[in-house]
């Protein structure tokens, strides 16, 4: 029983793992990328959408095939659990998008405040009551500043006019 022809069928299903480039592809494996500066095909490029498609997928599958064989040519790290590569530190800039943003000039309020000393500080949103010894909000539901609004039965004082508003 020969399984030479179904082991060379099993072989040329899956593509090499060696491959080659006229000029030699630049790696930055800090950012895991690379840098391909070989020529297109013009003409594949150039040719129907299906071709160009097969191309162009062949073209991103031998970069990371090359990416990949970088990595794995890179020191390791054994854990409990897993293998990880020790990655170089980066070698190349990425450029910014957009420009670094200008300094804002400060405000006549700042500059004010940085002459005079004046902190910003911002007041807690709870607020100790000491009389029924918990911890209240400053403001609103339940809050410190609503105590007097909560009765509802204001005396009348003696000298005061009886028909006038006390809740004012």
């Amino acid at each position: 029983m020969d399984v030479s022809g179904i082991l060379e069928e099993h072989k040329n299903r899956f593509k090499s793992v060696q491959v080659d480039r006229l000029i030699p592809v630049e790696h930055d494996l800090g950012l895991l990328a690379s840098f391909d500066i070989n020529m297109l095909d013009e003409n594949k490029l150039r040719a129907s959408q299906k071709k160009r498609d097969a191309y162009l997928k062949e073209l991103s599958r031998e970069g990371a095939q090359l990416l990949v064989n970088e990595l794995f040519s890179q020191p390791t790290a054994v854990d409990e659990d897993s293998v990880y590569a020790m990655l170089p530190k980066v070698t190349s800039t990425l450029p910014r998008e957009k420009p670094l943003p200008k300094v804002k000039p400060m405000t006549r309020w700042e500059k004010f405040a940085k002459l005079k000393g004046i902190d910003q500080r911002k007041k807690s949103r709870m607020v100790f009551d000491e009389n029924t010894d918990e911890w209240r909000p400053r403001f609103g539901y339940k809050g410190v500043n609503n105590d007097g609004l909560n009765q509802w039965l204001i005396e009348v004082p003696g000298n005061a006019d009886q028909y006038a508003d006390q809740y004012e």
